[in-house]
């Protein structure tokens, strides 16, 4: 079982990751995953009970299966999440996914993106490409070492994106009239993205 518990988080919206990385690197932070594809499914019953009760089931797929369950949560004024959470590594992609369709789930939501991680003593850096932009999310011990770090990368405390992806793209959605369910890289092929339509304060 990986990082049980509670998971506490921010993320922010930037030009550029290329920057983030370099001040990484110039703190001698980790790597720990170079530069890896995503493909998530996010999971619910019917009804929408989990989505309608802030809670997800998500199956995984990069260089590993993670199947992983998160909690409600909260997020404080200053765009901090926490949420429990409790992920499992699994063998078999296709086959957890027959596993949880036939206990009565369907798939929700299908979302991808690129992801690189670093580490440091006190948080992991998540340098993610989205189909609709580029993001850092940072996951520490505590607010104070996650907002330390960010003050060290030259992120503005003041631009936390304090929801989800898949809020975020569901602004997205609506500011450009698509009618796709998916936030997949084949999906937004073609799709002119202005900075306005993406509902964020850049943070660089």
């Amino acid at each position: 079982m990986n990082n049980p518990g509670t998971e506490i988080e921010i993320k922010y919206l930037v030009h550029d990751l290329k920057k983030v990385e370099k001040r990484l690197l110039d703190m001698e932070a980790h790597l720990i995953q170079p530069r890896q594809f995503e493909r998530n499914l996010r999971f619910d019953l019917p009804d929408e009970s989990l989505k309608k009760t802030f809670r997800v089931l998500r199956l995984r797929q990069d260089e590993n299966v993670v199947l992983t369950y998160k909690g409600p949560g909260t997020k404080s004024a200053d765009g901090i999440r926490a949420r429990e959470e409790w992920e499992v590594t699994v063998n078999d992609f296709a086959f957890m996914q027959k596993i949880i369709e036939s206990l009565g789930y369907v798939i929700l939501f299908i979302y991808e993106k690129y992801r690189t991680t670093y580490a440091t003593e006190n948080a992991q850096i998540m340098l993610d490409e989205l189909p609709f932009g580029f993001f850092v999310e940072i996951e520490g011990k505590t607010q104070g070492d996650i907002f330390t770090l960010a003050e060290r990368l030259q992120l503005n405390r003041e631009a936390v994106i304090p929801d989800s992806y898949q809020v975020h793209f569901e602004s997205v959605k609506t500011a450009l009239g698509l009618s796709f369910r998916d936030l997949t890289f084949e999906n937004f092929l073609g799709v002119n993205i202005p900075e306005s339509a993406l509902g964020a304060k850049f943070s660089d």
